[in-house]
């Protein structure tokens, strides 16, 4: 990801920090002291993510909390800013998986955001259209022939639909002991353990597990629907990202095998 400009003179005043020297993080953030300033380009999710990450209590999980500026705003000029949190992404499965199903227990009563009816993304469709809610033409060599044989095992899934987070591995920051941290939230409504789900197919599919993941975790509610939808989920955003690769594309497979076995 490229680095972009960092934030601007005015929008660290505003947020205390005008005197703080100003370095990159990586990826879009950039550090100044012990305080994250992270670009927004939606100022509604931008003020919802921070509302989240400020209501947000799981046990084991360590909270990127937000920063209001002077003015109590949450963005200002198109930035936010939170707390600088210790670690670095690795490829934890079981951890992951048990830091998705925590947190998708404390996020059961948080409200559906309304931005979610108007998402076009890539992420959006593909959720759509694993859940069978929406249908358009995938491209076959990139994942599209394979969604089209796995989808008619879909059946009716019962649990309630609530707020969770479907981009959990390779997100979480992890420090030796210290529980993972979690310094974003991309939003889904959708059964709390789908989000478990997708974070196990993605440790399957990229993160180097291997089915005994899936297996360990069998004992959740409808839990072999939920993989069966996170791998359309993902097979879905392949065929429709245009940067996707036939190596990326060889997890997805792998993992689908795993998962056809559970059905």
């Amino acid at each position: 990801m490229i680095q972009g400009p960092p934030p601007p003179e005015h929008t660290r005043r505003a947020f205390g920090l005008g005197g703080a020297d100003v370095e990159p993080l990586g990826g879009t953030g950039w550090r100044c002291g012990d305080v994250v300033l992270e670009p927004v380009h939606d100022r509604a999710q931008g003020v919802w993510l921070s509302r989240i990450l400020a209501a947000l209590d799981v046990p084991e999980l360590r909270i990127a909390r937000p920063i209001g500026a002077t003015d109590g705003r949450w963005v200002v000029g198109g930035w936010r800013a939170r707390r600088v949190l210790t670690g670095s992404p690795e490829h934890r499965p079981e951890e992951t998986v048990l830091a998705a199903v925590r947190l998708h227990r404390a996020t059961a009563t948080f409200e559906r955001p309304a931005f979610l009816d108007d998402r076009q993304d890539v992420f959006a469709v593909a959720e759509r259209m694993a859940w069978d809610e929406e249908r358009r033409e995938l491209d076959e060599a990139k994942g599209g022939r394979l969604f089209e044989i796995l989808a008619p095992s879909r059946r009716p899934v019962w649990g309630a639909d609530q707020l969770v987070h479907a981009e959990l591995f390779g997100t979480l920051l992890f420090d030796g002991d210290q529980p993972p941290a979690l310094v974003g939230f991309v939003p889904h409504f959708r059964p709390a353990e789908w989000g478990a789900a997708v974070a196990a197919v993605d440790a399957v599919a990229w993160g180097g597990a291997d089915g005994t993941l899936l297996r360990h975790w069998s004992h959740l509610p409808e839990w072999s629907q939920l993989l069966l939808r996170a791998v359309l989920f993902r097979l879905a955003w392949h065929a429709l990202h245009p940067r996707s690769s036939a190596a990326t594309l060889d997890g997805l497979r792998r993992v689908a095998g795993e998962v056809t076995e559970l059905l």
